[in-house]
């Protein structure tokens, strides 16, 4: 596939570099000649600097036999007319846009991205997606990571194993045997910072960290198991008061179980904004990191902080003074993939990585066959893929334990006629169910084949 991705920034970056592990055609546009030259020198890619929204660029960048352009500039009035040229001088299929502008996300609006009008087929919000991953957080607060799949039905929980779990050391074999009801299973384990798909005759140990399926009505049990007590979500102070802390806030509130928030914005005009915004909401003007303006926040008897400014050492900071504070959850959003190994030593609870977010909300869309959700784990480590079998799937009609899958592979939940079931070596895999599939990054290729990787399927 010939992919033309605008932008080298760190999303534009991170989307090539998947791209072209994968062996696809990419090519990088960016008017920063010193950001396409990293990408080039780093990655398989080739690369073209200019203003993307320049048409002679674009058919420098190989737009007439293109199959996808990918706008991901940090202006979204670029990303719009990217996306209006590629369609209109170039007949480009498939056009995706990182739009940033909560103005351009409106629903209201939405009709502006018809082919005859504006011809964008996918727009991404970075910060919406951060939104919700940070919701999904708060919503599992004994997580160090959490996403939905099957519309709610199953979801992914990552969980760190402290001394009292109390299935250390247990085989995954005999947990199967000793919860036989439980509709969860580990898929992913992440030890002295290395991740692998594990086999059934792996134990757990204290410091893992572990990625576990489990069927929504289940969650609870399963967070029980593996040491984690469920705790309320009552009170959250929120560091940051831009998009995502808005966004964030603004759910909150809509939420029927009220939650109180507190919202702390270093600049002026942002912090006005907000509090015009919001309703129910108290906003703060301040530094984050101010142990006063924290104490002023009463960040003593918060459930959790969550810090999302555009700096991630404000976050790491206002996080931890938080916690000597004493409240019981941080959340940092983290730009920089660098710092996360410092999130345990810090006494940081969970994390979000937007560039990973915007990422899997972008590959959702690039991926074949009929993918309804990817979410990227750790540094582009490993993926979980949801997908619906099709009739011309290597895997249809197949118990699991006769499919050829890799060793990094293994399916977490199988849902047949709307109902979510743990899998098994004797599960039937059949046309119409939906599977989804925790796969290390090298393995993603073989998993594409085997849900029946195609084109027409665009």
């Amino acid at each position: 596939m010939k992919v033309i991705i605008c932008g080298a920034g760190q999303v534009g970056w991170q989307i090539a570099r998947h791209l072209a592990s994968e062996k696809n055609d990419v090519t990088v546009v960016d008017n920063n000649a010193d950001l396409v030259r990293r990408a080039t020198d780093t990655l398989d890619v080739q690369g073209v600097a200019g203003f993307a929204s320049y048409p002679d660029i674009l058919d420098r960048a190989g737009a007439r036999d293109a199959d996808m352009i990918i706008a991901a500039t940090y202006s979204d009035e670029v990303n719009m007319v990217t996306c209006q040229v590629a369609h209109s001088v170039f007949a480009i299929p498939r056009k995706i846009a990182r739009l940033r502008s909560q103005s351009y996300l409106t629903a209201i609006y939405s009709d502006l991205y018809r082919r005859d009008h504006m011809p964008i087929d996918v727009v991404i919000s970075p910060e919406r997606e951060v939104a919700e991953a940070a919701l999904q957080r708060l919503s599992a607060p004994t997580t160090f990571d959490t996403e939905s799949f099957m519309d709610g039905k199953a979801q992914l929980l990552g969980i760190q194993l402290g001394e009292d779990c109390p299935v250390l050391n247990t085989p995954l074999r005999q947990l199967t045997d000793l919860f036989s009801t439980l509709r969860a299973i580990v898929v992913g384990i992440r030890r002295e910072g290395t991740l692998f798909a594990p086999a059934p005759g792996d134990q757990l140990f204290t410091g893992d960290q572990i990625y576990v399926f489990a069927e929504a009505g289940d969650v609870g049990r399963t967070l029980e198991i593996f040491g984690k007590a469920p705790r309320k979500q009552e009170r959250v102070v929120i560091v940051g008061g831009g998009n995502v802390g808005l966004t964030v806030a603004k759910e909150l509130e809509a939420q029927p179980k009220r939650m109180r928030a507190r919202v702390i914005e270093k600049n002026r005009a942002r912090a006005e904004n907000a509090a015009d915004a919001l309703e129910r909401t108290i906003v703060l003007h301040g530094d984050g990191m101010d142990t006063a303006l924290q104490a002023e926040a009463n960040i003593d008897r918060a459930d959790a902080i969550l810090a999302v400014t555009d700096d991630d050492k404000t976050n790491l900071l206002a996080s931890v003074r938080a916690k000597a504070a004493g409240c019981p959850m941080a959340i940092c959003l983290v730009n920089d993939p660098s710092l996360v190994p410092l999130m345990a030593p810090l006494g940081i609870d969970a994390y979000i990585n937007p560039r990973a977010t915007t990422v899997s909300s972008i590959l959702r869309h690039i991926r074949h066959g009929r993918v309804r959700g990817v979410y990227s784990i750790g540094d582009a480590e490993a993926e979980v893929i949801e997908a619906q079998v099709l009739n011309t799937s290597p895997i249809s009609g197949k118990k699991i334990s006769d499919i050829g899958f890799p060793e990094g592979v293994l399916i977490g939940a199988v849902q047949k006629n709307g109902q979510v079931i743990k899998p098994t070596g004797n599960t039937r895999i059949d046309e119409g169910d939906v599977v989804a599939i925790f796969t290390m990054a090298d393995d993603v290729p073989e998993v594409e084949r085997l849900l029946q990787v195609s084109i027409d399927f665009f």
